[in-house]
Order: structure tokens, then C-alpha cells, then sequence
């Protein structure tokens, strides 16, 4: 009897433990307390739009796995060969780049680009009525709203700032003057057209003189950026251009308006249950 019972007792404790790891379930999938916790370390949002997108990362592999969406390895690399095409770079500095802007191994820029072709497909599968491609008013329109997302300096001059531990960094963001042995940097330029739109956008934001926001290096650490410089094109971008450019960004934002509204009406109807929050 006494032995049945400490088996109860036992169960429910490793119950209790797993329960308590878990902020929300999602049709019954967990989504926990650390992925909160780590997704607003790394994305520097609220909790709320933290939860909120997690709850829609969640509803869209649902989603991906109903469907039997798949992702083939040659996909993949296809995919980083055309990119890297598009950018003037051969694979290997394509790769390069990435490392350098995003500190992401190949096999961990294989494994985002897998995620975007698999959410490409999300969207092929769910958008059922034809989307029309924008005409010349629509996309001049776009563009002279939008100017300032295209006209960009040609490089940002930093110092880099690299340490295991995020608190560590903020001590010297708050005081430049702080010193530890377990804070890295180095000086590094970082070309526009060689770099991730994330760094870019994190750069193009950061002012003269001032540190960045801490992000994470992608790997066990944190990592920001001193602006030092900043080499500014003088030159006017030209709408024919980029046209191409401008037309992607429309199709893109009608793309993600469309997922938008497919999800929020798939979060209404699904089984949410939060459970707790960190």
C-alpha cells in the first residue's frame, strides 16, 4: 500500500513539474515558460506581442502539418543559391555575409531559409483567390510613400560588442566607461548591400555615437553595436531602378495581410488555454 502510494505521490510531483513548465497550450501543444522568456530576450518585445507570436508560430506548424507541407534539402539550397545570386555573391560569401552580420552557421541559415519556404507554401495553400500584381500607379504610389525604406547609406562603421551574459552589455550601454574582462568587441564596417535586412534596419535606427539594442549572436551570447560612422549614399535611388524591389515589398505586404486575417480567424476559433505567464 505504502509502495502504491509513493508512486502516486511520485507521479503527480513529475506531473506537477511538466505542468509547470508551460505557459499556454495551443490545441493541446505547449508553448512553455522558457520559449516566453528566451523569444522577448531575443526580439526585445513585450510579453503580449511576445505571446502573440508564438501563438501564431504555433497555429501556422499546426497548420503546415495538416497539410502535409514539405521542404526538400535541394529546395533549400536552390533558394540560398538564387539569393545569394541576387546579392552578386557566390554561395560561399553569401554565406560569409550572413556569418558576419548574423554570426548564423550554414547549417543554421539552412534551417531559417527551410522555414521560410515552408511558410512561402503556407501561404500558396491558403491564399486560394488570385492576388493581382500591382500596376505602374500602385507601385509608383508605394514607392513615393516609402522612399526612405530605399534610400540607405552604403556602410555603417561600429565597434562591436559581444559577451555571454546580456546584463553585462547593458552595464555598458549605461556606462561607457565599464570594463569587463568577459565583454569582447572589435571594430567592424558593414556594407548595406552585403548584410541581413535585420541588421540593417538595427543600424539604420542606431544614431551617431550611441549603442545599438542588444540582440542575440545566434549562438550563446548577446552582442551590440557602437555607431561610429556611417557612409552615406548621396545619390538618388531611382524608381526603375528598384522597381523590382518595390514590387516584391507590395506582393509581400499583401501576402502577409492575407495571413494575417487567415490567422487571427484560425486564433478565434482554436483551443487556448493559458495556463501561466512568466
Amino acid at each position: 500500500m505504502y509502495k502504491a502510494l509513493f508512486f502516486i505521490l511520485l507521479s503527480l510531483s513529475l506531473n506537477a513539474k511538466i505542468i509547470d513548465g508551460v505557459a499556454i497550450l495551443v490545441q493541446n501543444e505547449p508553448i512553455t515558460m522558457q520559449e516566453i522568456t528566451n523569444a522577448m530576450a531575443e526580439s526585445h518585445l513585450d510579453q503580449d506581442k511576445t505571446v502573440d507570436f508564438l501563438i501564431r508560430k504555433k497555429l501556422e506548424d499546426q497548420e503546415i502539418k495538416s497539410r502535409k507541407i514539405t521542404v526538400t534539402d535541394d529546395e533549400v539550397i536552390e533558394e540560398i543559391k538564387r539569393m545569394a545570386t541576387q546579392n552578386n555573391m557566390t554561395v560561399s560569401q553569401f554565406y560569409d555575409a550572413v556569418a558576419s552580420s548574423q554570426n548564423l552557421t550554414s547549417a543554421q541559415v539552412q534551417k531559417e531559409m527551410k522555414e521560410r519556404l515552408l511558410n512561402q507554401k503556407l501561404f500558396q495553400a491558403i491564399a486560394y483567390t488570385h492576388m493581382d500584381e500591382p500596376d505602374e500607379q500602385e507601385i509608383k504610389n508605394y514607392y513615393e510613400l516609402n522612399k526612405a525604406k530605399f534610400n540607405h547609406p552604403l556602410s555603417y562603421s561600429t565597434v562591436v560588442y559581444e559577451s555571454k551574459q546580456q546584463s553585462l552589455l547593458q552595464q555598458k550601454i549605461d556606462n561607457p566607461m565599464f570594463y569587463s574582462a568577459e565583454i569582447g568587441h572589435k571594430d567592424q564596417t558593414f556594407e548595406y548591400n552585403k548584410i541581413a535586412p535585420q541588421l540593417a534596419e538595427l543600424l539604420d535606427k542606431t544614431p551617431l555615437n550611441h549603442f545599438s539594442e542588444i540582440i542575440s549572436n545566434g549562438k550563446d551570447g548577446f552582442v551590440c553595436f557602437y555607431m561610429q560612422a556611417v557612409e552615406q549614399n548621396n545619390k538618388d535611388v531611382k524608381l526603375e531602378d528598384i522597381k523590382a524591389q518595390v514590387e516584391n515589398m507590395i506582393m509581400s505586404d499583401k501576402r502577409e495581410q492575407v495571413l494575417k486575417e487567415y490567422f487571427d480567424r484560425a486564433k478565434l476559433n482554436a483551443n487556448i488555454q493559458t495556463l501561466r505567464l512568466p
